[in-house]
């Protein structure tokens, strides 16, 4: 481990190696006690230890409009998390909802051992983290235990391939109880084609659908990230539309017709042809 000094008075830097490569805290100059993680250069997560209820990323706080609307304010929730980071969505639903109890997968073990050592989890917040493949450990958790799944896995800067079929999304919905929430952080940029099957992929298992976006990422101007949201029953599509619009960073809710107009007549994929998301163009983490 090395430890990399930003100024006399700075707080440390944290690089280390983890199994998917080199991992990065570096201390965020505005927030006393807030860091973000960074593997192989790309930004995984931003965790405020001081404020976990607060969500930097803008994808990040779009997850947690979902968190928000999962239940009534403040009631706990089971929620499942695909896909570690620095954990800071389980923080945040933990600062939330407490009381809430919750599952994290994350496949690198020695990024979970950084993460602990380093942003030690609340002791009172119920959120059991495990090291393990997100497919593996998603086949492992009881039928209709969770309120809420978020997927947020990347490998560099890429979503596995496994993780984007129709199998796996089968398998998620297996897990939610009756009105749960899927949320999934999805990277693409123009012709947004991973974009359009994923949602395809998603309206085979799920009836209801929605996707939370910056309006130039789903004109394909620009790489950038989408929340897709999923639900047996009908979404809470004015309240999502309301906080995304009204969001630091504005983000517009296509959902109904739109939203399958804009998948294109896209093909559902399966695990026979899956591939992973395309890699981000280098200027995006510049």
């Amino acid at each position: 481990m090395a430890r990399n000094r930003r100024g006399r008075d700075a707080v440390e830097a944290v690089v280390e190696e983890v199994d998917g490569g080199l991992a990065e805290l570096m201390p965020d100059r505005d927030r006393p006690r807030a860091w973000t993680l960074l593997v192989d250069g790309a930004p995984q997560s931003h965790v405020d230890l001081d404020d976990p209820a607060y969500l930097d990323f803008e994808y990040q706080r779009r997850l947690g409009h979902v968190a928000d609307l999962v239940a009534p304010a403040g009631k706990p929730i089971h929620a499942l998390h695909l896909g570690g980071g620095a954990f800071t969505m389980a923080r945040y639903i933990a600062a939330t909802r407490p009381r809430s109890t919750q599952q994290v997968i994350e496949r690198d073990t020695a990024l979970i051992q950084l993460v602990r050592r380093e942003l030690p989890l609340d002791p009172q917040a119920r959120v059991r983290v495990r090291g393990a493949d997100a497919r593996e450990g998603l086949a492992k958790i009881t039928d209709g235990w969770a309120d809420l799944v978020i997927a947020d896995v990347f490998s560099g800067a890429r979503t596995p391939a496994h993780l984007t079929s129709a199998e796996f999304l089968t398998d998620v919905r297996r897990v939610l109880k009756p009105g749960g929430y899927y949320a999934a952080n999805l990277a693409d940029g123009p012709p947004l084609a991973h974009l359009r099957g994923q949602l395809a992929t998603a309206a085979t298992v799920f009836p209801e659908l929605a996707l939370i976006a910056d309006p130039a990422v789903l004109r394909g101007k620009r790489f950038g990230n989408a929340v897709l949201v999923g639900r047996d029953l009908p979404l809470p599509i004015a309240e999502l539309t309301r906080r995304s619009a009204g969001d630091s960073h504005p983000a517009r809710v296509e959902h109904g017709r739109a939203l399958a107009d804009f998948s294109g007549g896209a093909a559902a994929v399966t695990d026979a042809g899956a591939v992973a998301s395309p890699a981000p163009p280098p200027s995006v983490f510049r």
